[in-house]
C-alpha cells in the first residue's frame, strides 16, 4: 500500500529494537545531512520504548555533536539511569560508525494532577488565511517544483504568519510565528504526538536569531547548525491539529544565536516550550 507523507514520516521516526536498551533507525536520502529534528524525535522514541507505557516525556535536553549521514544506519544506545514510581530518566546516545552524533537526557513522568498556570497566548492571523510552505514554493519555483525541500518536510504543514523576503532579507524584530500540523491523521497515542512534536520543534527555530540581520540560513557565506536543544512538554497535544509556534531570539553573540519557543493550541493552551542555541557563523568573502 502506498503511504502518504505523514505515514512515511511516522515510519522513519519509529526505531527498531535490537535489544532491551538498543535500537536502530533509518533516514531518507534527503537532505544530505540528517535533519536534527529527526534524530531528536527518534531518540525520544527510543527512550519512550524503554519505559512502562504509563510514562510520558516531560522534558529532554540534547546536544547535536556531528552531522549525520542519511546513507548510514543510526544506532541508539539507551542508558536506563533511573526508574522511580513517578519519574524515570533515560540517557540516549545516537551513533554512526561507532561515533556519537547526538546525545540527550530524557525525563519521563506518570501523569498526575497539580497546580496550573501558563503564559498568555498571542493572537495572530489564523492558518486558513495564510499560505502554506508548499504553496509558497510552487508559486515561487514554478519552473522547478520537483526540488521542493526534503520529502519528510512535506509531512508537516507550516504556515508562516509574516513570511520573510528570502531573496532580500531586511532586519526586523527577532520574533516569529508559524502554524504547524501533521498533513494527515496521526491517531490517539499521546507518545506518538510527543515524538512528532519533537520533530517539529527543530523546524525554523534558529531562524529567529537571524531576523535582526540581513541574512537567512541560505544566504551565501552563512554556516548554520543547531548546537543544542531543550524541549518541555507541559500538556497533551495533537500534532494533527494546528499548533502555533511562537519563537523569539533574545541574544546572538560569539557566532551563536539563542532562541526560545512556545507551542499553543488554537484555544490558547500552552502545550510545550523550547530553547535552542545554534551556530550562525558568517564567513566573509575573501
Amino acid at each position: 500500500m502506498d503511504h502518504g507523507p505523514i505515514e512515511r514520516l511516522i515510519e522513519y521516526l519509529e526505531v527498531q529494537r535490537v535489544d532491551r536498551y538498543l535500537f536502530t533507525g533509518q533516514s531518507p536520502a534527503r537532505p544530505r545531512r540528517i535533519f536534527g529534528g529527526q534524530v531528536l524525535a527518534q531518540s525520544l522514541n527510543a527512550a519512550l520504548r524503554s519505559v512502562d507505557e504509563a510514562f510520558e516525556a516531560h522534558s529532554m535536553h540534547a546536544y547535536f555533536l556531528r552531522p549525520g549521514d542519511p546513507s548510514r544506519q543510526i544506532v541508539f544506545e539507551v542508558d536506563p539511569i533511573r526508574d522511580g514510581r513517578s519519574f524515570a530518566t533515560r540517557r540516549v546516545v545516537a551513533k554512526q560508525d561507532g561515533r556519537a552524533i547526538f546525545n540527550t537526557a530524557v525525563s519521563l513522568q506518570r501523569s498526575e494532577p497539580g497546580l496550573e498556570h501558563q503564559a498568555r497566548p498571542v493572537t495572530v492571523t489564523p492558518p486558513e488565511e495564510l499560505e502554506s510552505d508548499y504553496d509558497f514554493w510552487m508559486r515561487k519555483h514554478q519552473e522547478n517544483p520537483d526540488r521542493y525541500p526534503a520529502p519528510l518536510a512535506q509531512a508537516i504543514e507550516r504556515r508562516v504568519v509574516n513570511r520573510r523576503d528570502y531573496d532580500n532579507p531586511q532586519p526586523q524584530e527577532p520574533v516569529q510565528y508559524s502554524w504547524f500540523r501533521a498533513s494527515g491523521e496521526v491517531g490517539a497515542d499521546p507518545r506518538r504526538h510527543q515524538v512528532l512534536l519533537a520533530f517539529i520543534s527543530d523546524f525554523a527555530l534558529l531562524g529567529a536569531s537571524l531576523l535582526p540581520h540581513p541574512y537567512t540560513a541560505q544566504s551565501p557565506g552563512m554556516q548554520v547548525a543547531s548546537l543544542d536543544h531543550a524541549l518541555w512538554f507541559h500538556r497533551p497535544a495533537r500534532t494533527d491539529e494546528y499548533l502555533l509556534y511562537a519563537m523569539d531570539s533574545p541574544n546572538a553573540s560569539g557566532g551563536r544565536g539563542f532562541c526560545r519557543g512556545q507551542f499553543f493550541t488554537r484555544d490558547g493552551r500552552l502545550v510545550a516550550s523550547t530553547a535552542q542555541e545554534a551556530l550562525i557563523r558568517r564567513r566573509e568573502a575573501s
